[in-house]
């Protein structure tokens, strides 16, 4: 199974997002979505899980939730839009954690791209980046991954600007 991660794409979906997408199973999307439209695009790519954003207006709001936990291929997923850094993850990111032993944390938000393991909380910690036009981040990227024999491999970083 071949998982996409995006993240922060504030109302644009390049091609070259669409491509690698339409390669995966699943589709998370970890809010600042922009607009109904773009939800709209992702699910006629792949079945797509997605929390709103900070910039997310009613109706995304409506259609998806602040958060979401679900078990995949007996991996605990969490995924938020703001949940700080791995020291410090802001109070509601620090209790859904406590509360639900997530294996997974996806987040965005901070439109930097980054793969950690969190050894406080035994959970690899994801933020895919941004790739959307808007922001500070100097490259657009995603996230894939395949979740074989209940393990994540074949991590890749996908770089949309090359």
């Amino acid at each position: 199974m071949k998982i996409g991660i995006i993240s922060d794409t504030h109302n644009y979906l390049s091609e070259k997002t669409i491509k690698y997408l339409s390669e995966c199973d699943e589709i998370w999307h970890a809010g600042d979505i922009g607009s109904i439209d773009i939800l709209n695009q992702l699910e006629k790519i792949s079945l797509t899980r997605a929390v709103f954003g900070n910039i997310d207006g009613e109706i995304l709001r409506r259609e998806t939730k602040e958060y979401l936990i679900f078990k995949i291929k007996n991996i605990k997923v969490l995924m938020i839009h703001i949940a700080g850094r791995i020291e410090h993850y802001n109070s509601k990111t620090r209790n859904l954690i406590i509360e639900n032993k997530p294996d997974l944390l996806i987040c965005g938000h901070s439109h930097i791209l980054k793969v950690s393991k969190d050894t406080k909380f035994k959970l690899l910690h994801i933020n895919p980046g941004a790739a959307g036009k808007v922001g500070f981040h100097k490259e657009k990227t995603i996230i894939r991954f395949d979740l074989l024999n209940e393990k994540i491999q074949n991590m890749q970083v996908v770089k949309l600007d090359n």
